[in-house]
């Protein structure tokens, strides 16, 4: 029967695309299936603001009559609007170890934007590059942390042998708190403390929305012009605050303050992926009083650093507040190993963002995944 490829209609027609995880991932002991209903809604235009601003098509692979992957196409708006780069995206990227199948599923990508007028093409994004992105590479015996994604150890391979090439490298650090801090780092918390102009506030639940717009004008300054960059439009935002509501603990999210200005921020979440390994994706029956108990009674023991950075002005003012980030990084150890917190993912980094990834390691946090980001033209 040979190798064939069905178009799906997101919001409609994806629970074939859906099953493809499972199909691929089987016997993948590390693999945590993400939540369904979450997914769905990922796919569903009428659930994810994303596709205001997004036009995406969804593939399954189908290899004598049985399903074999899945891959996403994504020509994001947003995106051209900030990189002017006539740059499409693949994502969803998952296949059994077999180089045709993922052959055709690239192709049949590459088919679709090419149609739009895509001059390149990039990915995985899946389906944006605010939602998880690369290949996983190195690393496959550890859990996905939340919103990240996961590969098996073959994908890679298979990705360079439909013609694709490594475009960038990102890094997910791993932070063990029994680590303790290095002198220098301490040091830099010690500082700031006595600073009497700085304050270091947790997020107010109540006004969740409206900090939310204080940490992206934060993001928004510190990582515009860098790889992988595109700001979030306002329903994307609100639709962030009411995911983080569900998960968020005000203790690990915080915004610093100097002279009463937002200078800084860090938002540090509850690795959900740790509650959710054992649902095999359902939040029905009982799969939602689970993870409320767990995250609300029991407490997880690992979390995952989303972002952190410092405002511009205040990184120049290197005299005075040349220690906040460091300082914010030892803040956020601190309140989790008050909270049992045992370990942290820091992700992710670009391989070259050399002083933030200096920064990760002065820490005391060792890279323990790599996920790959890769490239083709389309011309």
């Amino acid at each position: 029967m040979g190798i064939e490829i069905r178009a799906h209609e997101p919001g409609k027609d994806t629970k074939d695309f859906i099953e493809a995880g499972p199909v691929v991932f089987r016997q993948d002991p590390s693999w945590v299936k993400p939540l369904d209903m979450m997914l769905g809604d990922r796919l569903n235009p009428k659930k994810e603001p994303f596709y205001r601003h997004a036009e995406v098509a969804l593939f399954t692979a189908w290899k004598d009559g049985r399903l074999a992957g899945r891959i996403s196409a994504t020509v994001d708006r947003n995106w051209l609007a900030t990189w002017n780069d006539a740059t499409g995206h693949f994502g969803y990227f998952d296949t059994i170890d077999d180089a045709e199948v993922a052959r055709a599923l690239v192709t049949r990508a590459e088919q679709w934007l090419r149609d739009k007028g895509m001059k390149r093409m990039n990915g995985p994004m899946s389906l944006s590059a605010n939602h998880e992105v690369g290949v996983l590479v190195d690393g496959f015996t550890y859990p996905p942390a939340v919103d990240m994604g996961h590969s098996r150890s073959y994908q890679g391979a298979l990705a360079e042998a439909c013609g694709l090439v490594k475009e960038k490298d990102l890094y997910a650090w791993r932070y063990d708190t029994k680590g303790g801090f290095n002198a220098r780092t301490q040091r830099a918390w010690d500082q700031i403390q006595e600073m009497k102009e700085v304050r270091l506030r947790s997020v107010e639940l109540s006004k969740l929305r409206q900090e939310l717009e204080i940490v992206m004008e934060i993001y928004n300054e510190t990582w515009k012009g860098k790889w992988g960059y595109v700001p979030l439009a306002s329903d994307e935002l609100d639709k962030m605050a009411a995911d983080l509501r569900l998960i968020i603990d005000r203790d690990m999210a915080f915004i610093a303050e100097v002279d009463g200005k937002p200078a800084g921020m860090c938002i540090c979440v509850p690795n959900l992926n740790e509650l959710i390994v054992d649902l095999n994706g359902k939040m029905f029956p009982f799969g939602w009083a689970k993870i409320i108990y767990r995250t609300k009674v029991q407490n997880p023991t690992s979390a995952r650093l989303i972002a952190l950075g410092v405002r511009e002005a205040i990184r120049k003012n290197v005299k005075r507040y040349g220690y906040l980030a460091a300082a914010m990084y030892v803040e956020v150890a601190k309140r989790g190993m008050a909270k049992g917190y045992r370990w942290a993912e820091l992700s992710w980094t670009r391989e070259d963002d050399a002083p933030i990834n200096l920064g990760i390691r002065s820490m005391g946090a060792s890279i323990y995944k790599t996920y790959r980001v890769y490239e083709k033209p389309l011309t």
